[in-house]
């Protein structure tokens, strides 16, 4: 079964085995929440549709944006990703992973945000199935 992994440097912290899921955050300067649906497959991670509430420092809505129900929603044609790096502080708060009808911070599978430990990968992963 294939799911997602979260960890450093091909070191599994945790898995889930889910399929499609959506990143959250919020940027750090301007307190807007920005989303990316994902899918994992054989290949690599696929970014499908990617939604911001704004725009602000360095947060520039593509020109194919549309604006629905209050966020721009886009697409970017993207290869399959290998892996997310994902820069993790506490001063920047925590990622979300959104899957299942709710989204949970990452400090639930893998520890609150550390400045020891300023990042984090994600990536498609076999995972045994459960019995």
């Amino acid at each position: 079964m294939i799911g997602v992994c979260l960890g450093l440097a091909g070191v599994v912290w945790a898995q889930l085995p889910i399929v499609n899921f959506t990143l959250a955050w919020e940027h750090t300067v301007e307190k807007i929440r920005w989303e990316e649906d994902y899918r994992v497959t054989a290949q690599g991670l696929v970014l499908g549709e990617a939604r911001v509430r704004g725009n602000g420092a360095g947060m520039e809505i593509p020109a194919e944006a549309r604006l629905v129900d209050g966020s721009w929603h886009y697409r970017r044609a993207l290869p399959p990703l290998p892996s997310l790096n994902l820069g993790r502080t506490p001063e920047a708060g925590d990622y979300q992973l959104c899957f299942d009808g709710s989204c949970h911070p990452f400090s639930k599978w893998i520890g609150a945000p550390d400045s020891g430990q300023p990042s984090v990968q994600l990536w498609g992963c076999e995972i045994a199935a459960l019995h």
